[in-house]
């Protein structure tokens, strides 16, 4: 009774604030929802790949890939099922950085990128969301290894950060979980969840939750 009237007081708290997006309830705890089993993670196999309409297709392996400079995020995140959580810390590799600092070299002709994860799932978002300051490609969240029903190694994830208003946020499903690689396209092409009849953008403040 006492939490769960904590929990619609800091509810009302945070709707005052402009925080709750239409449709979306506060969660306390973090809901795990995929589509198939968690994979197994190898360290020694695992490697993740760029490719499509860049300069150069990259590929780094385990070591690599946290050998990158990293990023650390606090977000609110909105899941489609109707929950949000707030104020969630991630760290990670931001795309973003990447390209500022050349690592990634993105032709003009890229207006998409399609992520691609374990057993051949795939989220498709615009390039200008995936390059912006709330996309992140996480390994930690509150300072621990995201746990292997979360993501574990590597997940994307997107959401809204509080100084950032004018960011597009799309909701929780539009980062892959297992994340395996980037591919970057000149036309848009929908991941799994599109084809099956979710909003192909997937605006939280808009509640494009089905196409």
């Amino acid at each position: 009774m006492q939490n769960s009237l904590f929990r619609r007081t800091e509810e009302e708290k945070l709707k005052k604030e402009g925080r709750v997006p239409p449709g979306q309830a506060l969660t306390q705890k973090f809901p795990v929802l995929h589509y198939g089993p968690v994979p197994q993670f190898d360290p020694a196999t695992w490697k993740f790949e760029v490719w499509g309409e860049v300069e150069q297709p990259l590929t780094l392996n385990w070591i690599e890939f946290n050998e990158l400079p990293k990023t650390s995020l606090t977000m609110d995140i909105h899941c489609v099922t109707r929950w949000s959580k707030f104020d969630t810390n991630w760290q990670g590799v931001s795309v973003k950085t990447l390209v500022d600092q050349g690592l990634i070299k993105i032709k003009p002709s890229a207006r998409f990128v399609l992520q691609h994860a374990e057993y051949g799932f795939s989220v498709n978002l615009p390039l200008d969301i995936v390059t912006a300051e709330n996309f992140l490609l996480a390994t930690h969240y509150e300072g621990a290894p995201i746990t292997p029903d979360h993501g574990f190694p590597l997940r994307g994830v997107v959401g809204a950060v509080l100084e950032k208003t004018e960011l597009v946020v799309p909701y929780f499903w539009k980062g892959a979980k297992w994340l395996r690689g980037l591919e970057f396209l000149a036309e848009d092409a929908p991941g799994f969840w599109e084809q099956a009849g979710y909003h192909n953008r997937g605006d939280v403040w808009k509640e494009e939750r089905f196409g």
